[in-house]
């Protein structure tokens, strides 16, 4: 059995990925690190700690015999208000975290980032994802699982009007989207925390980096056999 912490499990991503490690059965403990309470601190094997992602150095104690870390955090320009704050959700955090992970001996780093992630883009957010993606894969971690999603499709707790606007304007065109094109089709969060999930049972060393069209067609193969597993009654 293993242990896990989750960074940003307040998204849609965090929340989907806590539901899908609880239902893996291969974690016997969950840490929780959240700037809110969640609703998940009544699960026996979740622990929430509420803390303050400015100072999570004080928090070291809390990567303390962690196999795998997850970090599902990210902002946008309209929420964080500057390109200071959303490059402290984006970059910092997840750097700092990444510091943590590696100083505690953590074998595994799952980490969403974004299509596009280039840091030489013309696009500030791009951009963002690009250096923190080059940064983490600098740092020399054990293992690193780095999840380049498209559109994200499912129930958030906030509503985005930019990501709802697009994903109903692109919804008629997503059949259209095959070959080198797939990639731009809308992921289901539930596919992208399945294949968190997933990978970091593999256990493998050194950098893999999953564009969206792998996330959606491996998203698919493991909610078919989610499926076929409760209808057999093995789940």
């Amino acid at each position: 059995m293993k242990k896990a912490l989750v960074a940003g499990a307040t998204g849609l991503i965090g929340e989907l990925l806590v539901l899908e490690l609880i239902r893996s059965g291969q974690y016997n403990e969950i840490r929780i690190i959240t700037r809110r309470q969640t609703k998940y601190h009544d699960e026996h094997l979740v622990l929430e700690y509420i803390i303050d992602f400015d100072k999570i150095d004080q928090y070291d104690h809390l990567f303390h015999n962690i196999d795998d870390v997850f970090v599902c955090l990210g902002t946008t320009m309209k929420k964080a208000k500057s390109k200071k704050q959303f490059m402290k959700v984006d970059y910092t955090y997840p750097i700092a975290i990444g510091k943590l992970g590696l100083e505690n001996d953590v074998k595994q780093y799952v980490i969403v980032s974004s299509i596009g992630a280039d840091r030489d883009s013309r696009f500030f957010y791009s951009k963002v994802k690009g250096k923190t993606e080059e940064k983490l894969i600098s740092m020399m971690l054990p293992s690193i699982h780095i999840f380049r999603p498209s559109l994200l499709v499912g129930d958030r707790g906030e509503f985005r009007l930019g990501e709802k606007a697009a994903e109903l304007v692109g919804r008629p065109f997503s059949l259209l989207l095959i070959g080198p094109l797939e990639k731009y089709k809308p992921v289901k969060g539930t596919y992208l925390a399945k294949a968190m999930c997933t990978v970091a049972q593999e256990d493998s060393s050194g950098v893999h980096i999953y564009e969206s069209d792998q996330i959606l067609r491996l998203g698919k193969i493991l909610n078919n056999d989610y499926r076929r597993s409760r209808h057999d009654g093995t789940v």
